[in-house]
């Protein structure tokens, strides 16, 4: 069992390098970016016209598996999002990531599933402001501003694949690969230059849901 508290000793942000030369400062009107400690990322398939793969991970999660396309759930344990006909990603308080692994992992035995911890090989960060959705409709080809609260959609950030989810109004979380973290950090910040942007090296989530997976 990974004890947590020698890996938040050790573990170091995909921008700490990035991030050094960064003032902290108070929340912009415009822009905020956010991202602390690493999440618990799973990537999960199956097949949705079979019940048994259905019943065993909602007998996890407590919630149904989003079966339509940009929808995404909130359990206790977990933030749901379909990412197609049969894949969605699970993103979890880092803590609890491998109680949760193993749970599911029990529950699918003898199911015809996939299960995949990604935490190590992906990044999630907070995007929020007045200008968020300006500042994302730069990078991506997707109409964001067509996007509802709670959905989600798998697109893309000029050259890097990302998984984006609407918390709320003018508010975001997205997530793409560790290894595409300095680019997509650059673009980040040119984008946002004209409005201005601040950064926070922590969690700075409004939404009860989403304190709980930062947790």
């Amino acid at each position: 069992m990974l004890d947590v508290n020698i890996y938040r000793q050790h573990w170091q942000h995909p921008l700490f390098v990035q991030w050094q030369t960064v003032v902290e400062q108070a929340a912009h009107p415009h822009v905020n970016y956010s991202s602390g400690m690493g999440v618990g990322i799973f990537h999960l398939r199956g097949k949705v016209n079979q019940p048994d793969f259905l019943q065993a991970v909602e007998s996890v999660l407590g919630v149904a598996l989003p079966q339509k396309a940009k929808q995404s759930v909130y359990s206790e344990q977990a933030a749901v999002f379909w990412l197609s006909p049969d894949e969605w990603m699970l993103v979890c308080a880092l803590e609890h990531k491998h109680v949760l692994f193993h749970a599911l992992q029990d529950a699918l035995k003898g199911v015809f599933a996939q299960l995949v911890d990604n935490s190590g090989g992906f990044m999630m960060m907070r995007i929020h402001g007045q200008e968020a959705s300006t500042v994302l409709r730069h990078l991506m080809p997707y109409d964001v501003l067509s996007l509802q609260t709670t959905q989600c959609v798998h697109t893309v950030f000029k050259r890097s694949t990302v998984v984006l989810s609407k918390v709320a109004d003018d508010d975001y979380v997205v997530v793409f690969r560790r290894s595409f973290a300095d680019y997509v950090w650059r673009i980040l910040q040119k984008a946002a230059k004209p409005y201005g942007y601040t950064v926070q090296k922590s969690w700075q989530f409004a939404h009860s849901d989403w304190q709980r997976y930062t947790a």
